[in-house]
């Protein structure tokens, strides 16, 4: 997309991924070599904040606000299993003899420190995922009674037909993005968690001896033993 297309977006509405308008389009920075920076949005509650661009997506007449947590979650979970592999290929070049030692080494704490600092990023990851999944429940929960309080003064007769059916079709579809948002960020910590949990465990994965195989094995129960019984009845006597 042009440059010039960009700014006919301001004003529009910015909608998040689950199709809640959360606020609008309000201006663009630029480079001084012209090309686009960031973007000022203007939240619903009225404030006012700069978003990198990579946080909004522009798709035809729409604007789409690309959750904070779930991109940070996605680039995690793809750089810290590719630099514990790296760093467990330089462990086998070094037994190989194919690094000199200074430079492993050099090499190995360099790789440390990178995934000591990647691991905290995901820690914050997974506590903000369960904040927000808090919060999704507290919305699901809210809106559960909502429906519950509409139902009983629709059936004592204190809300008309047409507008029960306009208030139930509201908060069914409310309630429908508020599941949809819980779940996405259940999977995002899930995710990440595993990565977390996944890269500790790797190497006592990896040194598990065959013989700790077969003795998990030996321990297992017995299959049943299933008998089938013909039932005889009266004719068969």
């Amino acid at each position: 997309m042009s440059n010039s297309n960009l700014f006919l977006y301001i004003g529009k509405p910015i909608k998040n991924e689950y199709g809640r308008i959360i606020g609008k389009v309000a201006s663009f920075a630029l480079t001084p070599s012209g090309k686009f920076d960031a973007v000022f949005v203007e939240f619903g509650d009225g404030q006012f904040t700069k978003q990198p661009m990579e946080t909004l997506k522009f798709n035809g007449a729409e604007v789409t606000f690309i959750s904070k947590i779930k991109n940070q979650a996605s680039i995690l979970c793809d750089q810290i299993p590719l630099i514990w592999r790296k760093d467990q290929a330089l462990k086998d070049l070094n037994e190989k003899r194919k690094i000199a030692p200074d430079l492993s080494q050099e090499l190995h704490n360099s790789f440390t420190s990178v995934l000591t600092q990647l691991k905290k990023d995901a820690q914050i990851i997974v506590d903000e995922a369960a904040i927000e999944i808090e919060r999704c429940h507290e919305e699901i929960s809210s809106l559960s009674y909502a429906i519950a309080n509409l139902e009983i003064e629709h059936e004592i007769g204190k809300v008309d037909e047409e507008n029960y059916k306009n208030a139930f079709a509201l908060l069914q579809e409310t309630l429908k993005r508020a599941t949809i948002e819980k779940t996405d960020f259940e999977l995002t910590k899930s995710k990440v968690s595993s990565v977390l949990l996944g890269d500790s465990q790797e190497t006592t994965q990896r040194t598990k001896t065959y013989a700790e195989q077969v003795t998990v094995a030996q321990k297992l129960p017995e299959p049943p033993v299933v008998v089938y019984v013909k039932e005889i009845g009266k004719a068969g006597l």
